[in-house]
C-alpha cells in the first residue's frame, strides 16, 4: 500500500466500512469512533493529505470521537431514569393482604392495583393490613418493610 494516495483512501473507506458494520453488530459503542476516524482519514487521503496527516486525522478525529462519546453517555447516565417494569414499584407504599412468614414462604402484598408475592425485608413476620414499603424486587415477588408510623 506504499504511498499512493488512491490505495489508502480505499484502505480508509474499508476500514470506516468495517468499524462501523462492526459497531452495528456489538453495539458496544467502542467501534464508532473510530470508524468515523477513518472515514475522515478517507476524507483526508481523498483531499491529497499526506500518509502521516492521514494518520494524524485517524487518531485525532477518532480521540475526539471516542472521549466526547464517553462524556455524552456518562453525563446521560448520572440522569434520573424512570424505572420501568416491576421495578417502578420500588420505594412505593402498599399494604399486606395475605400475611408474610419467611419461614413457610407465603405472603402477598398489593401495591397500586396489582397484588404481588412478599418477602419480609428483615425476616420478621408481618400481618395482614400492615402498611409496607417496597426495598426490592426479587424475580416474581417483593421484598418490603413495614412502614415507620413514628
Amino acid at each position: 500500500m506504499g504511498g499512493n494516495p488512491a490505495s489508502w483512501f480505499w484502505f480508509w473507506v474499508w476500514l470506516s466500512a468495517l468499524l462501523l458494520v462492526g459497531e452495528i453488530l456489538t453495539l458496544g459503542l467502542f467501534m464508532l469512533p473510530f470508524g468515523i476516524g477513518a472515514a475522515a482519514a478517507a476524507v483526508g487521503a481523498w483531499l491529497g493529505l499526506g500518509l502521516v496527516l492521514q494518520w494524524a486525522v485517524f487518531g485525532g478525529v477518532s480521540l475526539v470521537c471516542l472521549v466526547g462519546l464517553r462524556w455524552y453517555s456518562g453525563a446521560h447516565n448520572r440522569l434520573p431514569s424512570p424505572a420501568i417494569g416491576a421495578d417502578r414499584l420500588i420505594g412505593r407504599a402498599g399494604v399486606v393482604t395475605e400475611r408474610i412468614d419467611r419461614a413457610s414462604s407465603t405472603g402477598r402484598a398489593r401495591v397500586e392495583r396489582e397484588e404481588w408475592r412478599a418477602d419480609s425485608f428483615d425476616g420478621s413476620e408481618i400481618p395482614v393490613g400492615t402498611r409496607v414499603t417496597v426495598h426490592r424486587v426479587e424475580g416474581n415477588h417483593l421484598v418490603v418493610g413495614i412502614v415507620d408510623t413514628e
